[in-house]
């Protein structure tokens, strides 16, 4: 399929050819909510933890003896129902981390990325460059292009004056070709590849 190339001051005077494999595929939603799901269950900390009896430190001897006493039989402090004990059912430590398939999860970014070209939520830049990191410049640049809203900014690779640029702009997020998300190109109003970006997502993906 053929996508028009945009300058930075939204004119266009050429297009480019997008494989039909990465950007022409088929909407598969349940494949797409599986990933997303598995990315942001990946991200969490799972660091919750309380000790239960054998955990907390103490409690070794036994607090009196078996009989005689006329008390209940306790065999030590650290019961859960003793006031410094341990938890009967504490939380632990655990990773919620989602297993998911290397084929599958090109397959629902492929997905996503052909509907947002579906959607006319994909701009391709000839190229993104700025000589010193301005906020103002990334400003402009992006009003040139009529946007607004949460914009996705994909470069080729690391460009430490574009992210510079962009990161006190209220909504905008960059990131670089080899780090793409689903979560975020799910979350974004608009999406902006340069064609170097475009060419390197196509040949990771196909």
């Amino acid at each position: 399929m053929e996508h028009a190339v945009v300058k930075l001051d939204g004119s266009s005077d050429r297009s480019v050819s997008l494989a039909d494999t990465v950007f022409g595929a088929d909407y598969k939603e349940p494949l797409i909510h599986q990933v997303v799901c598995a990315y942001l269950a990946g991200g969490r900390a799972g660091t919750s933890a309380q000790k239960n009896r054998s955990a907390v430190s103490g409690g070794g001897a036994k607090p009196w003896r078996q009989k005689g006493t006329g008390r209940a039989r306790a065999g030590t402090s650290r019961s859960p129902i003793w006031r410094g004990g341990g938890r009967a059912f504490p939380s632990s430590t655990r990773s919620y981390a989602q297993k998911v398939n290397r084929k599958m999860y090109r397959a629902a970014v492929r997905s996503i990325l052909s509907e947002l070209v579906r959607q006319d939520r994909v701009l391709i830049c000839d190229d993104i460059k700025l000589d010193q990191p301005k906020t103002s410049k990334m400003t402009e640049a992006l009003k040139g292009l009529g946007l607004s809203g949460r914009t996705l900014l994909v470069t080729s690779e690391f460009d430490a004056n574009v992210m510079l640029s962009a990161r006190n702009i209220i909504g905008v997020e960059v990131t670089h070709a080899n780090e793409i998300d689903p979560v975020s190109l799910v979350g974004s109003e608009h999406v902006i590849f340069t064609e170097a970006a475009v060419r390197k997502i196509e040949e990771t993906l196909q």
